[in-house]
């Protein structure tokens, strides 16, 4: 399988957002994806997201959606909001691909670390992390509220 790894624009926005509700299906939390294209399009024109895809025959089979953000402990970094391979696509490097592009962005923007979640019951991506030397935290909770 031919895979090429680029920075996403404008135009990948709709798969993006067909790739995220797919992994929120993955999730079991379908129902909870409420954004919208247009708000996908305003976060990108404003610069608050930035997106790598993975495509093969010019069809997206796979994502990164991240953003810069400050860590008061340590500096700069790049969070990680979604990370997403079709599951067709999956074991043929093309999240190990992905994943090291991901890295290596955060390293041209000079950030200090990155970061992201993966469900607890996640075994496969939280294995996927740990062989690309990834510290997974189990002591904090997260906290949210929705508008």
């Amino acid at each position: 399988m031919d895979i090429r790894i680029r920075k996403g624009t404008l135009k990948d926005l709709p798969a993006v957002l067909a790739l995220v509700k797919g992994l929120a299906k993955f999730e079991k939390a379908e129902d909870q994806v409420t954004a919208t294209l247009d708000n996908y399009g305003e976060a990108y024109a404003n610069g608050l997201i930035s997106l790598h895809i993975a495509e093969s025959n010019d069809k997206v089979i796979g994502c990164t959606l991240f953003y810069d953000t400050f860590s008061t402990w340590r500096g700069k970094m790049l969070y990680l909001e979604d990370f997403y391979v079709l599951p067709e696509c999956r074991s043929l490097g093309v999240g190990k691909k992905l994943f090291h592009a991901f890295i290596a962005e955060a390293k041209d923007r000079n950030c200090a670390l990155v970061k992201w979640q993966v469900l607890d019951w996640n075994e496969q991506a939280i294995k996927f992390y740990k062989r690309e030397g990834a510290t997974i935290e189990k002591e904090w909770w997260n906290g949210k509220i929705i508008f």
